[in-house]
Order: C-alpha cells, then sequence, then structure tokens
C-alpha cells in the first residue's frame, strides 16, 4: 500500500495542476495499473501497453478533477484502469462488428486501411443507411429497439436493413475495387 502522506502530496499537486506531481503518480502507480489491465486483458503485452497509456492519459486528463473525499488515489486509478480495459472490450466488438458487414467471401479481418474503407463507405450510403447500420452491428441495437425509436414496424426495419447491408456490400465492393 502507497504513502497516505505522499497519496496527500500527490493528490494535492494533481488538483494544482503540477507536472511533478503527474510525474510522482506515474512513478508510484504506472506498475500497479499495468499489473490491474494485464489481469483484465490478458498477457498481450501490445493491448496492455495501449490500455496503459489510455488510462494513464485520462488520469492525466482528469488529474486536476480527483477528489480526495470520494476514494483514495489507488481507487480513482482502479476505476480509470477499469474503464479503459471496458473501452478496449468495446473496441473489440466493434471491430467483430465491423467484421458482419464485410462481403461473405473476405475471411482476413480487417486492418485499418480496410476499417476506414468500411467508414468511407457507411457514409456514402444513400439515406439513413448507414445510420441504421451503425445503430445495428455497432451500437448493437435490437430491431424492436430501431422501430420503436423510428417509429416503424419490425418488418420494416427488417427490408430496410436488407437493402442497407445490400448497398453497403456494393459501394463496399465498389471502393475496394474501384473500375480502371
Amino acid at each position: 500500500m502507497k504513502d497516505d502522506a505522499q497519496d496527500d502530496s500527490i493528490a494535492a499537486g494533481l488538483r494544482a495542476g503540477d507536472a511533478v506531481a503527474w510525474r510522482r503518480l506515474h512513478d508510484a502507480y504506472a506498475e500497479t495499473v499495468w499489473r490491474w489491465v494485464a489481469r483484465g486483458i490478458g498477457p498481450h503485452p501490445a493491448d496492455v501497453a495501449d490500455v496503459v497509456q489510455e488510462a494513464m492519459l485520462a488520469a492525466a486528463r482528469s488529474a486536476r478533477n480527483y477528489d480526495s473525499e470520494k476514494g483514495t488515489l489507488r481507487q480513482w486509478l482502479w476505476g480509470i484502469a477499469r474503464t479503459q480495459v471496458q473501452l478496449h472490450y468495446r473496441k473489440q466488438q466493434r471491430h467483430e462488428r465491423w467484421k458482419q458487414l464485410r462481403p461473405a467471401h473476405a475471411t482476413d479481418p480487417p486492418d485499418d486501411d480496410e476499417a476506414e474503407q468500411v467508414r468511407l463507405t457507411l457514409a456514402e450510403l444513400p439515406g439513413d443507411y448507414d445510420a441504421l447500420l451503425t445503430a445495428k452491428y455497432l451500437d448493437g441495437e435490437t430491431v424492436e429497439t430501431i422501430a420503436k425509436r423510428e417509429g416503424l414496424t419490425l418488418v420494416a426495419v427488417r427490408s430496410k436493413l436488407a437493402r442497407a447491408r445490400d448497398a453497403f456490400r456494393r459501394a463496399f465492393e465498389k471502393f475496394r475495387h474501384p473500375v480502371k
């Protein structure tokens, strides 16, 4: 357990926006945050490093708002690290949902360029197809939820989704294989 006096000094510095306090926080807790994240996402050093970096950046952005009355520095950092691990998993789920929108014959996982192609393809779709596909496949909304929000019947939403998927596939293939 970290020294309470040290934590109090670091907390006062964080609230004052002191860069030295930030470095002291990092030195005191970075290894602990690394262990928390590694337990949360597994032994993938690159993923752990990315999530730890995001956690420490999030801590730096919110350091002035740290309130010792709401918990210790350790608890505060734990909450930030836990949130970043959850965001990591959401990104992975979103990555999997992107793959659902890909043509059936595409078997390799999408790379960053392909993910950008998907985003550009969505932006080129007619009407509100992009919002519909995003709600269903990226945000994980049910057809029922979409129908209720849009004031449509389930049949109408399913039909529109089918048209949106077809339009996406056609546009994506044209984007991937432009006519020369």
